[in-house]
């Protein structure tokens, strides 16, 4: 072989190796910016998502203050109606000493507050008795009426807590 020859053969391994290297750059090139608009799409959609949670974060934690605060009136009106059935009891108490026909002894041993159960469906904790709130069962209605510990609702406490509240109200007009 000739110098000529061999020197041409040199030349183009060179230019060979030089293309194979600018091409690879090239492709080495394409894949690194897909791969950068793969991570600009996967941190745009992860914004999206990390909004998203923060959203209804923002709900759960409105929610559960909603709840608080109606949880907090429903304390209030228990409260309210356990004074005022107290109250009625006191005035049947009461009537029960003007009354000659009546033991006032007998009336006091009804009870007259709010009975309020706990977690077991037949326990029922509190003082006095009427509108109660017995366990988790939806078909206990409260328990046991009257007296320390009562729960239970019967239909003459309603009764006698609408005629206490127009006594009350009577007695607050004069």
């Amino acid at each position: 072989m000739s110098t000529g020859v061999i020197i041409a053969i040199v030349i183009a391994a060179i230019i060979l190796i030089a293309l194979i290297a600018y091409f690879g750059k090239k492709g080495r090139d394409r894949k690194l910016e897909a791969n950068r608009g793969e991570a600009r799409e996967i941190r745009r959609e992860a914004e999206v998502r990390g909004s998203r949670a923060d959203r209804q974060a923002a709900e759960a934690e409105e929610r559960a203050a909603r709840a608080k605060k109606e949880q907090a009136q429903a304390s209030e009106q228990a409260a309210e109606a356990d004074k005022h059935r107290r109250a009625a009891h006191e005035r049947r108490v009461e009537a029960a000493k003007l009354d000659p026909d009546s033991d006032p002894d007998e009336v006091r041993g009804q009870g007259g507050g709010v009975g309020r159960g706990g977690d077991d469906p037949g326990e029922a904790r509190g003082q006095g008795g009427g509108f109660g709130r017995g366990g988790d069962d939806p078909d206990d209605r409260g328990g046991r009426g009257g007296g320390p510990g009562g729960g239970g609702q019967d239909e003459g406490d309603v009764g006698d807590y609408e005629r206490g509240r127009r006594d009350e109200r009577a007695e607050e007009s004069r």
